[in-house]
């Protein structure tokens, strides 16, 4: 990689993408902490909780394979001694891991719309201000009352709401299209914030307490926040230390295709899009199966599986690793094919999804088949979340395919239905387990997953676009509708796109890059 541009310093568009990657980070940290210190917080609904075993560790022991510990077979690890425990039942569980993703919802939209007219500068750091410091009050709220320990963490999400369609503004507006793909790669920051926190939390819960976790959280979210105002701007012309011939370089490669704007969006022509339509199918598809094993892949491992805590935060992590790996090449790859012009950006696009949902829901079917064989089961956790890594090429970009002057409106509207998965998975999972925690339990909801993904591809490969809409320029929004019809999406502008990249390469002489 070439980090060092003509002047021998690093492009500044290269530590905006190290920021916004830093930004999923931590937004992850306080998303997912709850899913790790849920398990420390509650007492267990069993009535001889201190002889509970998980169904695999009695299966696997009867047939004598994966004797997990040399010595007694794991027990229930909510019963370890992690602080102040709470007798909330599976359904109260449910509504806690779920609040979050309604306050999420509520915010997604009304996030994309703030980004654009105010800066999404600004909305991210007031957001991680109040998420850092409602983090840090949690344990003092879950002291008082279960109620008002569901409205922090509603708030908390109302928060994490706003930050994402910010982060696709941002990229609209400093990432070149031949370098789109590594831009948005890096929203893989949250597997990243993942692959840390489950352990990290892990380790403090099993020798501070639950508490310390949620205080070193909170407080680690509001000193990265002032350091996010100090080196991020809202473009390149209002960055104060890019250099000129950058700011020229990227201005010039995003051509026409980007405006400054305060307007809304159009939300007439974008509900009429039948392509944009089917990105959110896509991504709602592709939230589902994230969110679904976020949320309970630590309560699967542990219940079911049989590994203690301190296992269950390093083994619910790897899956996100591999996806963020699989997700920085996956882009890297996108974006060589595009840059090479081999085939057009919808086929690239299509192509991807094989891996971004189609291996992932068919491996989830396969964990069916394999029942209580824990290595298979981590196996194929893995392979079916890191194959979903691919997300970056396909429902993570198309936004700034179809429509990048408004890619913040367009990411928060996705997102807001996409992030109904979040408190949808909860309710299903907690009535499935409310009578037995088991695998046919799980399975129903795997077996529902897989589907979500599988179906969700197809829809895409059927009525997926990567050209740019006409209601993307203002003055061509009148054009969209004729004689009373509306312009479904189905132009073909990606030649248009093509045109400009090509004129952005011959004005710098391909010589500024960010990787």
């Amino acid at each position: 990689m070439t980090l060092i541009c003509s002047k021998g310093f690093i492009p500044t568009r290269f530590l905006i993408a190290v920021m916004i990657f830093s930004a999923c980070f931590v937004t992850y940290t306080v998303r997912i902490n709850i899913s790790i210190n849920l398990i420390a917080m509650v007492e267990s609904t069993r009535t001889n909780a201190i002889t509970f075993e998980p169904e695999c560790v009695v299966i696997n022991r009867k047939n004598n394979t994966h004797n997990l510990e040399n010595s007694e077979p794991p027990k229930l690890t909510s019963t370890s001694n992690y602080g102040v425990r709470y007798n909330w039942d599976s359904n109260l569980q449910s509504l806690i891991l779920g609040s979050y993703f309604w306050g999420y919802t509520i915010t997604c939209i009304p996030g994309g719309i703030l980004a654009e007219k105010i800066g999404p500068t600004r909305t991210v750091m007031i957001a991680s201000l109040i998420s850092g410091f409602l983090t840090f009050m949690d344990p003092f709220v879950a002291s008082w009352n279960y109620i008002a320990f569901i409205l922090t963490r509603f708030l908390i999400g109302m928060c994490g709401g706003v930050v994402y369609p910010c982060f696709q503004c941002l990229i609209s507006h400093w990432a070149p299209p031949e370098e789109k793909g590594k831009f948005v790669s890096v929203l893989l920051g949250g597997s990243a914030g993942t692959v840390v926190t489950w352990p990290v939390l892990s380790i403090i819960i099993e020798n501070l307490g639950w508490s310390w976790s949620f205080f070193l959280n909170g407080g680690f979210l509001i000193i990265w926040s002032i350091l996010w105002i100090l080196l991020v701007s809202d473009s390149p012309e209002t960055h104060p230390r890019i250099s000129e011939a950058e700011k020229v370089y990227i201005v010039n490669s995003l051509g026409t295709s980007i405006k400054q704007t305060k307007k809304l969006p159009p939300f007439k022509e974008i509900a009429c899009s039948v392509p944009f339509w089917a990105l959110i199918i896509l991504h709602f598809g592709s939230i589902w199966g994230l969110y679904f094993l976020l949320t309970y892949g630590p309560k699967f491992l542990s219940s079911v599986l049989g590994f203690n805590l301190g296992h269950t935060g390093v083994l619910a992590a790897l899956p996100y690793l591999i996806r963020l790996i699989v997700g920085f090449i996956s882009a890297h790859i996108g974006d060589l094919i595009r840059k090479r012009k081999v085939v057009s950006t919808v086929i690239v696009r299509k192509c991807f999804i094989l891996f971004s949902h189609i291996i992932p829901g068919i491996l989830l079917l396969v964990l069916i088949l394999v029942k209580c064989d824990l290595t298979w089961s981590i196996a194929i956790l893995i392979l079916s979340l890191g194959s979903n890594g691919t997300s970056t090429v396909t429902n993570l970009q198309n936004s700034q395919d179809l429509a990048p002057n408004y890619a913040g409106s367009l990411y928060g509207i996705v997102n807001c239905i996409g992030a109904t998965a979040g408190f949808i998975t909860p309710v299903i999972v907690g009535q499935l387990t409310a009578v037995n925690n088991g695998l046919h339990e799980w399975h129903i909801m795997f077996g529902i997953t897989a589907m979500v993904y599988i179906v969700s591809g197809l829809v895409f490969y059927i009525f997926g676009s990567a050209d740019i809409q006409v209601w993307n320029e203002e003055e061509k929004i009148e054009n969209s509708w004729k004689d009373g019809i509306p312009n479904l999406g189905f132009d073909n502008i990606d030649d248009t796109t093509l045109k400009i990249e090509d004129k952005a390469k011959e004005s710098t002489n391909g010589r500024i890059g960010m990787y």
